[in-house]
C-alpha cells in the first residue's frame, strides 16, 4: 500500500471549555483527538482491528489558543510484523490572521490483535520517506524502553 493512502487528516476548532488553567488547549484533549486521528491512518494500512501500544513521544512546540483550529496530519512511518507506528503533525491556524504554526507531532504504535502480518508500505511521500528512515531506530529504542520498564506493584 502507498503511505499516502493512510494520510488522516482532521481539524478541530477550539472552545472554551477545552482550555487549561494557562489559557491553552488543555493537553489530553490534544491526545484524545491524536489517537482518533493516527488510528484511522494505522487502520487504513491493517484493515483489521487495532489497539493503541503507546504514545512513543508527543512534543507540544506551541500553544493552541481559543479561537484557533488544529489540524491533525497523521501518516504511517513504519510497519513491523504485527506493529505499526504512526506519526502526527499537529499544526495551529489562526482563523482570523490564517497563520499556521507547528503546535505539536508525535509518534504512536499500534499492535495487531491478530498474529497475520501487516501489508507492507511503499513510502512515497518526501517527508514521509525522511520519517521513515528513523523508523528502525525508534522501534529498538521503544524496545528497550520496555525492557528497562519499572516493575510496579498493584497495591
Amino acid at each position: 500500500m502507498k503511505q499516502s493512502a493512510t494520510k488522516s487528516v482532521s481539524t478541530h476548532r477550539i472552545f472554551q471549555g477545552q482550555m487549561n488553567e494557562h489559557d491553552s488547549l488543555f493537553g489530553g484533549q490534544t491526545l484524545a483527538w491524536l489517537d482518533e486521528s493516527a488510528s484511522i491512518a494505522a487502520h487504513r494500512l491493517a484493515r483489521r482491528q487495532l489497539v493503541t501500544g503507546s504514545v512513543d513521544s508527543m512534543v507540544y512546540a506551541n500553544p493552541v489558543l481559543i479561537g484557533n483550529a488544529l489540524i491533525y496530519t497523521s501518516l504511517v512511518t513504519g510497519v513491523g510484523q504485527k506493529s505499526l507506528e504512526v506519526f502526527t503533525k499537529l499544526v495551529g491556524e489562526d482563523l482570523d490572521t490564517g497563520e499556521r504554526y507547528l503546535a505539536g507531532y508525535a509518534f504512536t504504535t499500534f499492535v495487531s490483535t491478530t498474529t497475520v502480518p501487516l501489508a507492507t508500505l511503499e513510502y512515497d511521500e518526501a517527508e514521509g520517506q525522511a520519517l521513515a528512515a528513523g523508523y528502525t531506530k525508534r522501534r529498538a529504542a521503544n524496545r528497550q524502553r520496555r525492557a528497562e520498564a519499572p516493575q510496579v506493584s498493584l497495591d
